[in-house]
C-alpha cells in the first residue's frame, strides 16, 4: 500500500502561541477535506494512537499536546458554502476567525460578536466556548447552527439543532472530546460598523457601574493594572457611520508601536525590576490615553497581540465581576505578586451548550495575565481560589 500523501515524514515539535507548552508527536497531518480527517483518524486508529487537533494553538493549556498523532487543521480553511438571504455560511474547520471575516465581509455578512484575538481557528474557538464580550451577547459556540464531527473509527457525523440535539449541545463546547471537527456552519448577521471608544475611567468608579455600562453598551469591558487608581474601559456601539479606518502608518503606529511595543519594554522593565511593577503600571496606564475609531466590526473588535504572555479566565455570575475583580487587586496588594498584565474584565449571555462557560447563567468574565518568562503559578492559583469561591467556571482555552 502507498504511503499517505497528507502524512509529514519528519516530525518537528509543536508549541503553543505563548511557547510554553510544547510536544513532539508521533506523527503529524494536515488533512485539507474532509475524506482526508477520515483517513487520518482511520490510520491513527489502527496504530493504536491516540488523536488530538491543533488550530491556531492560541491555547494556553496543553490540551493540544500529544506524543501520538496531530492533526494540524491549516489546511482545512475553504469557505464551502454563503447564502447571504438566510446568512448561513458553511467553513472548514482550520479557517482562522481573521480570514473568515474577510471573506464574510466580501458577501456582505459578519460574525455578530467576536473576542479581541482573531488569529484562532473556527473550530478552536468553539470548542473552548472562546467569547467576546456583550451582556446582550453569546460566546461564539452559539453562533453555529451545524457542526460535522469525524469520529474515533473514520465515521462522520452531522448534528444541530433539529439534528441529534443533545450531541449539538455537547459538541458545540466539547474540547475535542466527540471527535474532530471538520465543518461548521454558523449563523451571520449582515455586515456592520462599531463606533469604538476607548477612555481611561477610575477604577471604583468603573466597578460600581459595571452592571450599568454592560447593559447600557452593546459590548463593554475594562482593563485595570494592579496598583492602578483608573480603568482603560473600551466601549463598542453599533452605528450608522460609514467606516473611517486608520491609515496604515496611524495604525501601525497605534496597534504595534504604541499598544504592544511600550507594553513590552514595560513588561520587561516589570520583569527585570519587580519591585517597579506598581509605577510602572501606573506609568502604563497613564500612556493609554483615549481614542475613538469607527471601522467595519471585525476590524473594532480584534487588536494585535505581540506581546506574548500566559492566561487565566473564569465565568462567574455577572453580578459578581466587579467583587471578582476588587479581590483580584487586594489579593495583589496584600501577597506582594509582581504582576506587570492587567486584570480584564467582560460579560457574556447565557448559553445552553452543557460545557459552557455561561451555560445557563448570564456571565461575567475575569482574566488575570502574566508576562512571559515570570512565575505565575502561586499567582494564578491564589486567583484560583478566589474564583472559586465566588462560583467560577475555568475558561477551557486558558490556564486553570
Amino acid at each position: 500500500m502507498s504511503e499517505p500523501s497528507d502524512t509529514h515524514k519528519r516530525v518537528a515539535p509543536w508549541r503553543n502561541w505563548a511557547g510554553d507548552e510544547r510536544c513532539t508527536p508521533a506523527t503529524v497531518e494536515r488533512p485539507s477535506s474532509l475524506e482526508e480527517v477520515s483517513r487520518a483518524i482511520a490510520r491513527a486508529a489502527g496504530d493504536g494512537r491516540r488523536v488530538r487537533v491543533a488550530g491556531a494553538g492560541h491555547s494556553f493549556s496543553d490540551i493540544a499536546c500529544t506524543d501520538g498523532s496531530m492533526l494540524v487543521m491549516d489546511r482545512l480553511t475553504g469557505v464551502l458554502d454563503v447564502d447571504r438571504g438566510s446568512g448561513l455560511v458553511r467553513v472548514q474547520a482550520g479557517i482562522t476567525i481573521r480570514e473568515l471575516s474577510r471573506r464574510l465581509f466580501a458577501h456582505g455578512l459578519a460574525l455578530e460578536n467576536l473576542g479581541d484575538i482573531d488569529i484562532q481557528t473556527i473550530a478552536g474557538a468553539i470548542s473552548t466556548a472562546t467569547h467576546g464580550t456583550g451582556a446582550a451577547l453569546r460566546n461564539i459556540s452559539s453562533q453555529v447552527s451545524e457542526l460535522t464531527l469525524v469520529l474515533a473509527d473514520g465515521s462522520t457525523l452531522t448534528c444541530s439543532h433539529e439534528r441529534d440535539p443533545e450531541v449539538f449541545r455537547a459538541a458545540r463546547v466539547g474540547l475535542g472530546a466527540l471527535g474532530v471537527i471538520a465543518e461548521v456552519t454558523l449563523r451571520c448577521v449582515p455586515a456592520f460598523t462599531l463606533r469604538g471608544v476607548d477612555v481611561p475611567a477610575p477604577l471604583e468608579e468603573t466597578l460600581e457601574r459595571f452592571e450599568e455600562l454592560a447593559l447600557g453598551n452593546d459590548h463593554f469591558e475594562f482593563l485595570v493594572f494592579p496598583h492602578a487608581r483608573y480603568a482603560l474601559t473600551r466601549t463598542n456601539n453599533r452605528t450608522d457611520e460609514p467606516p473611517h479606518p486608520p491609515g496604515r502608518l496611524a495604525a501601525y503606529a497605534h496597534d504595534v508601536l504604541l499598544n504592544n511595543g511600550v507594553l513590552e519594554l514595560l513588561c520587561r522593565a516589570g520583569r527585570r525590576f519587580p519591585g517597579r511593577i506598581p509605577h510602572i503600571n501606573r506609568l502604563a496606564t497613564r500612556l493609554a490615553g483615549s481614542s475613538t475609531r469607527v471601522d467595519r466590526s471585525a476590524e473594532i473588535f480584534s487588536s494585535p497581540r505581540l506581546v506574548r504572555f500566559t492566561e487565566m479566565e473564569y465565568a462567574l455570575p455577572r453580578e459578581r465581576t466587579a467583587e471578582a475583580v476588587r479581590r483580584v487587586m487586594e489579593l495583589i496588594e496584600r501577597r506582594g505578586f509582581a504582576v506587570p498584565f492587567p486584570i480584564e474584565a467582560r460579560t457574556v449571555a447565557a448559553d445552553d451548550a452543557f460545557l459552557s462557560t455561561a451555560a445557563g447563567r448570564d456571565s461575567g468574565f475575569v482574566a488575570v495575565h502574566m508576562y512571559r518568562g515570570m512565575e505565575w503559578q502561586p499567582y494564578f492559583r491564589a486567583v484560583a481560589e478566589i474564583m472559586d469561591e465566588l462560583d467560577g467556571r475555568p475558561h477551557w482555552g486558558k490556564r486553570h
